[in-house]
């Protein structure tokens, strides 16, 4: 039976009532939530990878909060540059946490350990992983019996995206990071992130990744390192991830996309070609 869950990230929300750079963050994520449980409320979790507040102020994390208890399924909240990590603690029975206090944790399901890092700086927009962050994945990594794959979740990039305003904000500590998971690399099924608001995927080393656009703003994109650092107002996404022992799938649905839906077979009685060709949108 496969396993399908569901991924969210930078959701930003403001505060009740306040509206983000033109837009209302918890409105889309409302928007998001009853989306997926219109379509995808037999997911068997969902997990947002960060960023859940604009500025961490503990009436944004209850705004986060109570948004998400409409959720038909269980979720697990991760933070990001924009979070503060006591008060999402506080305020979140779903952040996971370590002994050390930081938002991390490991979950077993049926294809594998999921481990949730905290990279959170709360002194830079870039992320970090402190000596206690990485000492506690190389122990998660090497605690869990041998051939256990795991699937791993970030808020920040371990490496840089080749946008040049993000990747100056990307993880610090690439280099230890990468040696930490040296050992296991066969092992990572796949690497999930946030942070950098676009519909990225690849690989990183033998490792596949994937993001995507948060529910509220985005990145625009840009490759030009001399170019003005713009957000946009393209269409907010949520990913639908499709797992079982061979294959990990991931579909990033806009879920406010109002474009025309429309059969691709013509109507009964006309000919296929003259309703391509003749087609109008209603």
């Amino acid at each position: 039976m496969p396993l399908k869950f569901i991924h969210l990230t930078d959701t930003h929300l403001a505060g009740p009532g306040l509206k983000l750079y033109g837009l209302d963050p918890r409105a889309r994520l409302d928007a998001a939530v009853a989306d997926i449980n219109r379509h995808h409320s037999d997911a068997a979790f969902a997990v947002v990878t960060g960023d859940l507040t604009h500025w961490g102020e503990p009436e944004a994390y209850a705004d986060f909060a109570e948004s998400m208890a409409a959720l038909d399924m269980p979720y697990v909240a991760m933070v990001g540059n924009h979070d503060r990590r006591r008060t999402c603690l506080d305020a979140l029975a779903a952040a996971p946490r370590d002994a050390n206090g930081f938002v991390q944790g490991a979950q077993e399901t049926p294809y594998g350990l999921f481990i949730f890092l905290d990279t959170l700086d709360e002194a830079s927009h870039a992320g970090e992983m402190c000596g206690k962050r990485l000492g506690w994945l190389a122990e998660t990594l090497a605690a869990a019996p041998t051939e256990t794959p795991f699937v791993v979740f970030m808020h920040h990039p371990p490496f840089a995206v080749g946008i040049e305003a993000m990747d100056d904000i990307a993880l610090k500590q690439s280099r230890e990071f990468a040696e930490v998971i040296a050992p296991y690399r066969a092992r990572i099924r796949h690497l999930f992130f946030g942070h950098v608001h676009r519909p990225i995927s690849g690989s990183y080393g033998t490792i596949h990744f994937s993001t995507l656009r948060g529910t509220n703003h985005q990145v625009w994109f840009e490759l030009d390192a001399t170019a003005a650092h713009l957000a946009s107002h393209e269409p907010p996404a949520y990913g639908v991830v499709l797992m079982d022992r061979q294959t990990l799938v991931v579909h990033a649905h806009d879920f406010l996309d109002a474009s025309p839906r429309f059969p691709f077979a013509a109507p009964e009685g006309m000919d296929d070609r003259d309703y391509a060709l003749s087609f109008a949108a209603r």
